[in-house]
């Protein structure tokens, strides 16, 4: 069973006067439930708008994807809603599902992001707003949101990109661990050796291919 494809996906940008520049030129991609896939390059490869279109964020030129309606995203820059506690960051994901009629009810969605909390390690920090948190702490409450609504795929676009050394490792440690064992697929863009190796495959977007 594949959680996750793409068949000759394509993406072209044009600028004002000048001739469509083509990003990604036929791009093919199965990733496996619980399979952990991370996609290197150089920048301007096309990374981040082939991990845009693969959430739905972007549409291809042409092409096509299919993947799972229950995602969750870490991006480099957090994301975070300012004038919202950890807590409430945590839960925005389940209030979106609640519209859609595919939530848990608010109390099973409260304690579950009550335990992801704990389980990044800011049980104490959930009243705090992010502006009171470091990098580090930001980009694990962002990590607590992305599996909050138990996904079948996570999307991870240089996920330790702003973090020193050490808070990356601590942030891989905690992304490998959450997903082990509940067969949630990975799929993260990089330009860290450290972070591609806890993935199973990886693949290199270059001439907008992977290979």
């Amino acid at each position: 069973m594949t959680i996750l494809a793409t068949i000759d996906l394509r993406k072209s940008f044009k600028l004002p006067g000048q001739k469509p520049i083509e990003v990604l030129k036929g791009v093919n991609l199965a990733v496996q439930p619980g399979e952990k896939v991370a996609v290197i390059g150089r920048s301007g490869a096309g990374k981040s708008t082939l991990l845009n279109i693969l959430g739905g964020l972007e549409k291809p030129s042409s092409g096509t994807v299919t993947r799972p309606d229950n995602m969750g995203f870490v991006f480099q820059s957090y994301h975070l809603m300012p004038e919202l506690t950890v807590l409430e960051n945590v839960l925005l994901p389940t209030m979106a599902k609640r519209f859609k009629g595919k939530a848990l009810l608010p109390g099973a969605s409260r304690r579950k992001a009550e335990e992801l909390i704990a389980k990044v390690g800011l049980a104490d920090r959930m009243k705090h707003l992010p502006a009171e948190l470091s990098g580090g702490e930001m980009q694990r409450v962002a990590l607590a949101r992305a599996l909050v609504t138990e996904p079948d795929l996570v999307l991870a676009d240089e996920p330790t990109g702003n973090l020193d050394a050490l808070t990356g490792a601590e942030i891989l440690k905690i992304l490998s661990d959450l997903s082990a064992g509940k067969s949630v697929a990975l799929v993260m863009v990089t330009h860290s050796p450290e972070a591609a190796a806890i993935c199973d495959r990886v693949l290199t977007l270059a001439d907008g291919v992977l290979k």
